[in-house]
């Protein structure tokens, strides 16, 4: 069996921690600070072009390094899927169920995503997972939907104020004009939408699980760095011809340089920084434990709209946040044995 020591310099636990909560803690902020870039380029072309900028940053990343094995074609198979779940079906699931349901559910269903992925490492890597991982994804969980349900309204109310203001700032912006613009959740959404948007987030937490798990495959014979780019370079591929069909229609001089400049922090931060840390974290951490740090996600979204956005927290949204918290001390706390990988299920 190759092990992730013969792939790169050996990182201890610690690390692999705050690389976890580092990479979900980007991800929270290039989601919150990005939400402009979806009023002026359509989805399928932002994703595309995202692809595009996180493969020339990591270009250098695609070589084989000496010291690792030749990739399978279980492994192939596992970077194509990988790439396929996490980064197209997700994107898809993602944008077009929040755009058809409310902020709510999208919240509470999202909510779900450490379960899902414990879930999905016992029945699939074979891990024995803790009373005390249960339990921390369980306060996650409730965290998370306690800042959703206090929060939803303020939510709307804050893209409503962001469109409204970017809308007067730029006179090239027109809301909902381009393909897959995004739109806020309203209040009285239909039923006849609502069910699908549920649907479409469901999907989105079952790909960022199968992300999570496969990705923990991944790092027992590739190294963070090449699996960062493999599945960035099947994220493009899978993206050109949509991306190609929005490119030949669209207005380029209407994106003003500070989206421009936006757009490269958000494919930067997406596509090379959060993925390389996160698969850094995955290969010390078992992937049920791991999945209680998606709980950063919201939390550092929410962050930056007290910090940048000027939002304010309730009391209701401080409890969710320290019982959220209390979730990751508790994935945190040395494992003493509790949580075990079977060396079987990771091997190739």
């Amino acid at each position: 069996m190759t092990t992730p020591e013969t792939i790169s310099p050996t990182i201890n636990r610690t690390t692999a921690i705050t690389c976890l909560i580092l990479g979900m803690s980007l991800v929270g902020s290039y989601v919150a600070l990005s939400k402009p870039l979806t009023l002026v380029l359509p989805v399928f072309l932002l994703a595309w072009l995202r692809f595009g900028i996180g493969g020339v940053a990591m270009v250098h990343w695609l070589k084989k390094p000496n010291n690792e094995p030749v990739m399978s074609t279980q492994t192939k198979r596992l970077v194509f899927v990988e790439s396929l779940l996490g980064n197209f079906l997700f994107s898809i699931c993602m944008l077009y169920g929040v755009s058809m349901t409310t902020a709510v559910n999208a919240g509470i269903i999202m909510a779900m995503i450490p379960a899902v992925v414990a879930l999905m490492s016992w029945a699939f890597l074979r891990e024995r997972i803790s009373m005390r991982i249960w339990l921390a994804i369980v306060c996650g969980v409730l965290g998370i939907i306690l800042y959703t349900l206090s929060n939803s309204e303020l939510l709307r109310q804050k893209i409503r104020w962001l469109c409204s203001h970017l809308s007067s700032l730029d006179g090239n912006i027109r809301l909902n004009s381009a393909p897959g613009a995004f739109t806020a959740p309203v209040k009285g959404q239909s039923l006849e939408t609502s069910w699908l948007g549920n649907l479409l987030l469901f999907g989105a937490v079952l790909c960022e699980a199968a992300y999570a798990v496969i990705g923990k495959k991944l790092t027992t014979t590739l190294s963070p760095k090449r699996i960062s780019a493999l599945i960035n370079a099947w994220g493009f591929t899978l993206m050109t011809p949509f991306g190609i069909y929005l490119a030949l229609s669209f207005d380029f001089h209407s994106v003003t340089f500070n989206s421009w400049m936006l757009l490269v922090f958000y494919a930067l931060a997406a596509s090379v920084w959060s993925v390389w840390l996160w698969m850094t974290g995955l290969r010390i951490i078992p992937a049920s434990a791991a999945g209680v740090y998606t709980v950063f996600l919201p939390l550092a979204a929410a962050l930056v709209g007290v910090f940048v956005l000027g939002e304010n927290l309730n009391a209701i949204q401080i409890f969710g946040f320290a019982l959220a918290l209390l979730g990751v001390v508790l994935a945190t706390l040395p494992t003493g044995g509790e949580v075990m990988k079977s060396p079987v299920a990771l091997s190739e």
